[in-house]
């Protein structure tokens, strides 16, 4: 009778017969060659990450002087010249930063450039653990010294990414072509915990802030035209219907809070999971200029993919040869003697950080605390919850010049609402971080925003490296005497407001923001 059955028949009428649910598990699971192996998952991931790099130390190069150097708004030297002069030797843990070596103009150009060079050895696939490491010691030391400017979640998560990420690496020197040791199943876990924690307390924090835009589901009616930088989609997105906004409302906390939960199911749920991730953050990237957050989120996603599916997403000829797991190079001693510590301290804290919003106080022992406390400023396990508390007004700083107190010249940024015909812009993967900062600075008085009055001195003083962030400078030989800032609330012209007028944006004055300034007692000519 075998005759009349292919090899296996039997097998598969068994399989036929089993339960449904042992059936759909097993589908789930699809164990199968290649299932359980993430070396070309990290390949993707490594590569793709040294990209977000690339972007963030390309958008800080032009920045970085203005922002922190020696005549920038909140220069870094001064910052720790204040730090070493209040603190003792624990300021090296607790300030982490190359700075300490040097804080000048030369030097904190060096670290962007530095950075840009070892981002593209890290898409190149060349020495990933060394340049990984680099990668994250420069970025910290100019996230420490960056103060306001470099606070940022995503900030904070490219940190957290990039930290994981050097236990992630493969031990070698040049791309290979023959296949490499596996990844640690403990850190690709450690990843897809961090993506859960991300997107999971992002939905928790819009609920648990008893924001009522967002219990109604109208906050994004608000969102377009009140988000610090918008692209020119959003103004169409703001003129939806409401019925849309309250559906794209429900969805966005549907992804946030239901979706994570497939992480931690079977290989096909986190397959499914990653195509919501990535469209949601394709959505937000299309309407807002996030710098490099949308990619590095989408990154970090690729972590719930595995090397079967990418061998079935690429093309057969460039195909890699597939070998069975235990075919595969051994993993060096240094992940049994140092990445096992490591990940189980970073699960720990991890875990004890999620668990802190739901627990009782006094649920997380004093010991995980402390540990929490010791990785907080390296930035090593972070706390995350985007757009808790949703803005319904736009309110804009003006800021202006003038040489006698009477003629007042506008200061025109780059990328913020300005001039109320400028289109709003398409500016990402680059993050302008002054206009990033007046933007929340308008949403309360200069007292919320310290580094403001020592911008206001800078462009008295005329620094070019500061009027050199902004789109003109309408006192290009010398400084104003004078300096003032006003407030308006911008909001985005309706489509016959925008037939009629040609207008992008509309705004009416609030009132002053930051007085009439100088930097000395002002005397007639």
């Amino acid at each position: 009778m075998s005759a009349f059955f292919p090899p296996g028949g039997g097998r598969a009428a068994d399989a036929e017969q089993r339960p449904f649910v042992s059936r759909a598990w097993a589908w789930l699971r699809a164990d199968a060659p290649g299932t359980r192996d993430h070396v070309l998952t990290r390949e993707l991931f490594l590569r793709l990450l040294g990209l977000v790099y690339l972007f963030a130390f390309w958008s800080l190069w032009p920045q970085i002087l203005g922002l922190v150097g020696h005549d920038g708004i909140l220069p870094a030297r001064d910052y720790l010249t204040g730090v070493r002069a209040f603190t003792g030797a624990d300021r090296y843990w607790n300030v982490p930063t190359l700075a300490w070596l040097s804080a000048s103009d030369g030097f904190l150009r060096f670290l962007c450039g530095g950075g840009i060079l070892l981002s593209l050895l890290l898409v190149a696939g060349v020495l990933p653990g060394v340049t990984l490491a680099l990668l994250w010691v420069f970025y910290l030391s100019l996230v420490t010294v960056g103060q306001d400017f470099l606070s940022y979640q995503w900030d904070a998560l490219l940190l957290e990414t990039g930290f994981l990420a050097i236990f992630l690496a493969p031990a070698r020197v040049l791309p290979r072509r023959h296949a490499e040791a596996p990844p640690s199943r403990l850190v690709l876990w450690l990843l897809r915990l961090l993506l859960f924690r991300l997107m999971f307390f992002s939905g928790v924090v819009k609920l648990a802030s008893g924001d009522p835009a967002w219990r109604s589901l109208t906050a994004l009616a608000y969102h377009y035209h009140t988000q610090p930088i918008p692209t020119p989609l959003a103004w169409y997105a703001d003129h939806l219907p409401m019925a849309v906004h309250e559906m794209s409302a429900a969805v966005m906390l549907m992804i946030e809070l239901l979706v994570p939960w497939l992480i931690f199911g079977p290989r096909r749920l986190r397959h499914a999971a990653f195509v919501p991730f990535a469209a949601l953050q394709l959505g937000i990237a299309a309407t807002g200029n996030y710098g490099s957050f949308n990619l590095l989120t989408i990154v970090l996603c690729t972590v719930l993919l595995d090397d079967l599916l990418l061998r079935r997403l690429t093309p057969a000829r460039h195909r890699p040869r597939l070998r069975p797991t235990d075919a595969l190079p051994a993993p060096h001693r240094f992940r049994r003697w140092v990445v096992v510590p490591v990940g189980a301290v970073i699960l720990c804290v991890s875990a004890a950080e999620s668990l802190e919003g739901f627990a009782p106080e006094g649920f997380v022992p004093r010991p995980v605390r402390r540990l929490e406390v010791l990785l907080y400023a390296p930035h090593i396990v972070n706390t995350y919850g985007l757009f808790a508390v949703m803005t319904t007004t736009r309110p804009e700083i003006v800021v202006e010049g003038s040489e006698d107190g009477r003629t007042w010249k506008t200061y025109e940024f780059r990328y913020k609402a300005g001039d109320v015909r400028r289109p709003p812009p398409w500016v990402a993967p680059h993050l302008p971080r002054l206009d990033w900062q007046m933007w929340f600075a308008a949403l309360g008085g200069p007292g919320g925003a310290p580094w403001f009055e020592s911008f206001v001195q800078r462009l008295l003083e005329g620094s070019p490296s500061v009027t050199g962030l902004l789109a003109r400078n309408p006192f290009p030989h010398r400084p104003p005497r004078y300096v003032r800032a006003t407030l308006y609330d911008y909001r985005f012209t309706i489509p016959a407001e925008a037939r009629r007028t040609g207008a992008w944006w509309t705004r009416r004055e609030i009132g002053p923001y930051f007085p009439e300034a100088t930097l000395g007692p002002a005397s007639d000519e």
